[in-house]
């Protein structure tokens, strides 16, 4: 009984979690980021505003935290895909890939704050784009010198090149959201979004 104990108090914090995540999305795609107060989200978890607050220090946090947590699920999705991939390619299906396995992932990375934003007055964490963008320059690195060993360095040319197509690949992203969270709410809820997220990338290719 006490090593259950333990063991079912975490299972309890972790639906907690969840639901507080998956109410804050849900109300973010219905009435949009700004009308959504910490109050709501509660009641729609089926708990308490003091309890939010365990959990996450404002409205704010719990998106950014989650965006936190899925860089690396997306930078593993990047490196799964086939070697012979270009990396937008790569970059492209593995942000469709996290989307689809993640439902609450549209509404919370769409429509929250600016938390990619790279103006230092932004509310969001002005740091996670850099982060982002490093990661993502790191799985391409990693598809464009595959052979590297840990002893030796890439060319620098494929360093460069990988930097830059990783901010090629974060304006993509960007510019999904910066859409996204313009367009109404009821067309929102008609989008396809994998559509969407295609047409995005596709927009840049044609570009060159």
């Amino acid at each position: 009984m006490n090593e259950a104990g333990p063991g079912r108090r975490e299972q309890n914090k972790r639906r907690t979690h969840d639901a507080l995540v998956s109410a804050a999305g849900r109300l973010f795609r219905e009435q949009g980021y700004e009308a959504t107060t910490v109050r709501d989200i509660a009641l729609a978890a089926g708990v308490g505003e003091r309890t939010f607050f365990r959990y996450f220090p404002s409205k704010e946090s719990l998106v950014l935290q989650q965006v936190k947590e899925l860089i690396p699920l997306l930078v593993d999705r990047i490196g799964a895909r086939p070697a012979a991939e270009p990396p937008l390619a790569a970059l492209r299906e593995a942000t469709l890939a996290l989307l689809a396995q993640h439902a609450d992932a549209p509404p919370l990375l769409l429509l929250g704050p600016r938390p990619l934003s790279a103006d230092p007055t932004s509310r969001g964490d002005r740091f996670l784009l850099f982060d982002l963008e490093e990661a993502i320059a790191a799985a391409f690195l990693a598809r464009l010198a595959p052979g590297t060993g840990a002893e030796a360095e890439p060319d620098e040319d494929l360093i460069l090149r990988a930097a830059v197509l990783s901010r090629a690949g974060m304006s993509v992203l960007r510019a999904i959201r910066v859409t996204y969270s313009r367009l109404p709410e009821p067309g929102r809820a008609s989008l396809d979004l994998v559509d969407f997220v295609r047409r995005a990338f596709t927009a840049l290719e044609q570009g060159f």
